[in-house]
């Protein structure tokens, strides 16, 4: 299997935004910088949101400008919550995909994006409309795609259902997304096969959150499904800051190499920069 087939998603983004401490924009573009330099498919590197709400993520246009894109074939992705936020992210030109986290829990997608399913729903379709008109392609994630820890209805067919309505929408990249880390690696060799058969046209991918211990599992999980694009973060810092307390971090993009190295993939990625990032991250994460 080639890497043109197996799409890894760096999340310096997620990684970040809940740290309590302002990164500095020019530390921050230092390190996106070198991940631009790794090869990994695609990088998740900030958002256009409610400042109020991920103060972290205020300099992201201004991170953007001075990220070097010359010599590097990383996509970016930038996440939006709404429709000022797509409006912003679908000017930058260097932008190459819009991320929307669309929550199959009423109650999550109230404390996620103060909104409604349905008003999601119809952000969604705006997104779809300026990404078409501005060369861009629209993830959405299905956020709570694993279970619901607020009391709202969950089960397998509620996941394929929302699936089914935004493919249907004609959303090309659906990241399943555990939010909260509640995952299992039965729930995980569940629902993604059934995912991936169904809506075969759609690019299907996966984006946990897990404490240490379970990672392996999840990864190992998530490769026998069949999943071809993963969303990790180097030394699986971060969570989401709307989700829990006690946050459950990213995989760990270190894991998710390793996993796959030893399953004979070749991921072409260029070590030396890597390893200059997780020497630089500790200037970032402490």
């Amino acid at each position: 299997m080639s890497q043109n087939n197996f799409k890894l998603v760096e999340c310096p983004r997620d990684a970040m935004q809940g740290l309590h401490d302002f990164v500095p924009t020019e530390l921050k573009v230092e390190y996106l910088n070198l991940l631009l330099q790794v090869g990994f498919d695609t990088l998740d590197f900030g958002s256009f949101v409610s400042p109020k709400a991920i103060p972290q993520m205020a300099d992201t246009a201004e991170v953007l400008a001075q990220l070097d894109l010359g010599n590097t074939n990383t996509k970016l992705l930038a996440i939006v919550a709404n429709l000022r936020g797509v409006e912003s992210a679908a000017k930058h030109q260097h932008i190459n995909y819009l991320g929307f986290p669309f929550s199959i829990s009423e109650t999550f997608q109230q404390r996620n994006t103060n909104s409604s399913i349905t008003q999601s729903l119809s952000t969604v379709e705006e997104m779809l409309s300026l990404c078409a008109k501005n060369n861009k392609k629209a993830l959405v994630y299905l956020s709570m795609g694993f279970g619901n820890p607020y009391g709202d209805e969950w089960n397998y067919e509620i996941v394929e259902k929302w699936a089914d309505v935004l493919v249907s929408k004609g959303v090309e990249i659906l990241s399943l997304a555990d939010t909260v880390g509640i995952s299992t690696p039965e729930k995980i060799a569940t629902i993604l096969p059934r995912l991936i058969s169904r809506f075969n046209g759609t690019e299907i991918g996966i984006h946990l959150h897990s404490t240490p211990v379970e990672r392996f599992e999840k990864i190992e999980a998530a490769y026998h499904s069949g999943v071809k694009r993963i969303d990790s973060a180097l030394k699986g810092f971060g969570g989401c800051p709307m989700a829990a307390d006690d946050l459950t971090g990213n995989i760990a993009t270190e894991d998710v190499i390793g996993y796959l190295n030893a399953q004979g993939e070749n991921l072409s990625l260029n070590m030396d920069k890597w390893n200059e990032a997780m020497v630089l991250s500790g200037r970032i994460f402490g």
